[in-house]
This record gives C-alpha cells, sequence and structure tokens, in this order.
C-alpha cells in the first residue's frame, strides 16, 4: 500500500513538470515569433524610397537620413553601427559618446561603507557618410540595433539644375579668364593698364576656383549621402560600495554590534524565507501526500 502511495504522489510530480514545460514552450516560440515580426516590421518603417538611387536615373539627388532611436546599450550599438557602415564603404565623420549624470545618492550601512548610487544616461550623437548606393542597404542594417523609434526623416533633393548651373557658370569664368589673359598677352602697352587688366584676371581667377570648389562639394554630397543619427539607452544605476573611516565615536562599539547583530540575523531569515517559498511546489505535494494518506490510506487496515 505504502509502494502505491509513493508511485502516486512520483506520477503527480512527473506530471506538474511537463505540464509546466509544455506551458513554457508555445511563450517561447511566440516570444521569438513576435521579436522577429518586430524586427521585419522595423527595417520597412526606416525603409524609404527616397533611400533608393536608381542607378539608370539621370537625375542627381542629395540625400540625408535623421533618425533618433532607443537601444538596449549604447556602447555595444554603436561599435555594431561603425562595423556595419566599414563594411558597405562608408565612413564614421563624428561619434560623441557620453554618459550624463542624473542622480547621485549615498547610504551609510556600517562605520566602515557606504553604499553609493549613481543614475546615469548614455547618448551617442553619430554622423555617417554612405555610399549612395548603399543608403537603403545601412539604414536596413542599423534598424537591428533598434529598441523604440522616436524618428526618422529621409530627405532627397534633386539637384541636377543646380550642378548643371555650377558646371556652366565654371566653364564660363574659365573661358573669361583665358581671354583676358590673352588680351593683355597681346595688347597690353602701359604698365597701369597691364597692372589693372592682371587684377581682373586675378578676381576671375578666384571666382572660377571658388565655382569649382562648390561644384566638387555638390558632386560629393551626390556621392555619399550623410546620415545623422542620436542614440540612446534606458537611465542606468549603478551601485558600488565605498570603504570609509570608521567613526567610532558617533555610534560606539557596542551600539554597532548591536546595528550589525540585526542586520545580520535578518539577512539570514530572508535567506531562509526565499529557499522556502522555493520549495513551494514540494512543500504541497508533501502536504497533499500527507492529506491522502490520512483521509484514505490510514483507514485502509490490510488484510
Amino acid at each position: 500500500m505504502k509502494t502505491t502511495f509513493l508511485f502516486g504522489v512520483a506520477a503527480l510530480f512527473a506530471i506538474l513538470v511537463i505540464s509546466c514545460k509544455q506551458g513554457e514552450s508555445p511563450q517561447e516560440e511566440a516570444a521569438l515569433s513576435e521579436k522577429t515580426s518586430a524586427d521585419e516590421s522595423m527595417k520597412n518603417v526606416l525603409s524609404s524610397n527616397a533611400a533608393v538611387q536608381n542607378p539608370d536615373d539621370k537625375r542627381k539627388f542629395i540625400q540625408k537620413a535623421d533618425i533618433k532611436f532607443k537601444v538596449k546599450n549604447v556602447a555595444q550599438s554603436t561599435y555594431k553601427i561603425e562595423n556595419a557602415v566599414n563594411k558597405f564603404g562608408g565612413i564614421v565623420t563624428n561619434t560623441d559618446l557620453q554618459s550624463h549624470l542624473t542622480g547621485k545618492k549615498q547610504t551609510k550601512i556600517s562605520a566602515d561603507s557606504t553604499l553609493q548610487t549613481i543614475k546615469y544616461s548614455v547618448e551617442n550623437n553619430i554622423i555617417l557618410r554612405i555610399p549612395n548606393t548603399k543608403l537603403d542597404t545601412v539604414i536596413k542594417s542599423i534598424a537591428k540595433e533598434i529598441d523604440y523609434l522616436d524618428f526618422r526623416v529621409i530627405k532627397a533633393d534633386d539637384v541636377s539644375l543646380q550642378l548643371l548651373a555650377a558646371d556652366l557658370s565654371q566653364q564660363r569664368l574659365s573661358d573669361h579668364t583665358k581671354r583676358l589673359q590673352n588680351d593683355i598677352d597681346q595688347k597690353g602697352k602701359k604698365l597701369n593698364d597691364i597692372a589693372d587688366a592682371e587684377n581682373d584676371v586675378l578676381n576671375k581667377k578666384q571666382q572660377s576656383e571658388n565655382a569649382k570648389i562648390q561644384n566638387l562639394a555638390m558632386r560629393d554630397q551626390i556621392a555619399y549621402s550623410t546620415i545623422t543619427l542620436a542614440i540612446y539607452q534606458n537611465e542606468t544605476i549603478k551601485q558600488e560600495l565605498v570603504a570609509i573611516e570608521k567613526d567610532n565615536q558617533a555610534y560606539g562599539n557596542f551600539g554597532l554590534e548591536i546595528l550589525d547583530g540585526l542586520k545580520t540575523g535578518w539577512s539570514i531569515l530572508a535567506s531562509i524565507i526565499a529557499f522556502v517559498v522555493q520549495l513551494w511546489s514540494i512543500i504541497l505535494l508533501a502536504l497533499l501526500g500527507i492529506f491522502i494518506y490520512r483521509k484514505f490510506l490510514k483507514s485502509v487496515k490490510p488484510v
């Protein structure tokens, strides 16, 4: 009879364990599926036609993206973003990783130690230059790090006519400078006339060089898109024990011993309570077994 009772208790315990495992498995699968779906959704949110450059399009665009989002860990996400940028041929032109102290508290827990609690936030402002054909790819890669999206702004300005105007202006100034130089060489007679003409040529050359620089700067903005990122994480709390000089006059040796004894006793009691709570299932089964034994099995007389 005792063997039957023990077998029944063991079977009941096994059923409870199997049920718990089966109950957790669908939740884990659902959480994994939900995370995958969220990642794909975030990629779609960040993606934009403004970030896609058609290689067959004759027009020229200056593309810019401004994105702000929260991440799990700013430092780790920064490294991953920088690696993705390097992978696709881009460069990081600026990164400003900073921690800002939001709160500080010191709690004296004994005569020779203090618990220091620090609250701080971490953020980073990053500027990236990406080949225009890889802008959408890099943005989708960055989306993997997003925990919460504040905003994303993507602009594509058509500068085809501005680029054409810059080319024509540069060519016009260059031709005019050449003509002035030829006139000086062929027709210049008086020293004063030559000096004035040379000054005019110098001014035209400066204008031509400025136009060339502006033209090159515009072409650089077309070739490399700019991404400005502002990333941050949740407020972090750090606690650390700091040793301090003993202050026996404030507490007294006897009072300090009593205080330490109370704290040690409470710590032991809390550990015992936590251990008992973790064994609730075994205690429940034991109580159930005692109840079944007293209710049914004890009253059965052996034949």
